[in-house]
């Protein structure tokens, strides 16, 4: 279907979409919730703060206790603004970073999840800078609110912002594997 034929097709075409990121958002924000709850709150069988703090500690992120924190609630608290279609490009933002340091300890493993790799959370991640970019749609708070939360400088903002915590911490982690594997 064509979208700029009529008007009546453009609203339709506007509705569809709106609905696409409604799914979109309640999807993965959804999925982005539950995992940070299992790192926060020990739900659906996590480990809580206590078990993600040394799941943590073994996976070189230092402070565990801090990363373990950070993880949940970059997890739950971002997959929850994405749900809600709050605060858009900063819950998108946090969610993908949150995902790039999982990605960082599958990578070793390969790209698919079967062996372990790091295609589940790298599709996590793009799926949340992805929402984070086009918007919430006008099914949501951010559209309710009149985007008070959600305005054009916050995109590039939010992103850069999580891109360079990211990049620290997952190279912070991987100075220290590096330099706790023994060489050959």
């Amino acid at each position: 279907m064509t979208c700029t034929r009529s008007r009546a097709r453009r609203a339709t075409c506007s509705h569809r979409r709106d609905l696409g990121l409604l799914a979109l958002r309640l999807g993965t924000g959804g999925v982005l919730a539950a995992h940070g709850a299992q790192k926060l709150l020990g739900w659906f069988g996590g480990g809580g703060v206590s078990g993600t703090t040394a799941a943590m500690e073994s996976m070189g992120y230092t402070p565990a206790r801090a990363s373990a924190l950070a993880a949940g609630l970059g997890e739950a608290g971002g997959g929850a603004l994405l749900a809600l279609g709050l605060a858009t490009p900063v819950g998108g933002a946090a969610a993908a970073g949150t995902m790039a340091g999982a990605a960082a300890v599958h990578a070793p493993n390969g790209f698919f999840a079967m062996g372990g790799g790091y295609e589940y959370p790298a599709f996590l991640g793009f799926v949340a800078a992805g929402l984070a970019v086009t918007g919430a749609g006008r099914y949501s708070l951010d559209h309710a609110l009149g985007h008070a939360l959600d305005r054009h400088w916050m995109v590039p903002a939010a992103l850069v912002g999580a891109g360079a915590a990211a990049l620290a911490v997952v190279g912070s982690r991987n100075k220290r594997v590096k330099e706790s594997t023994p060489e050959e």
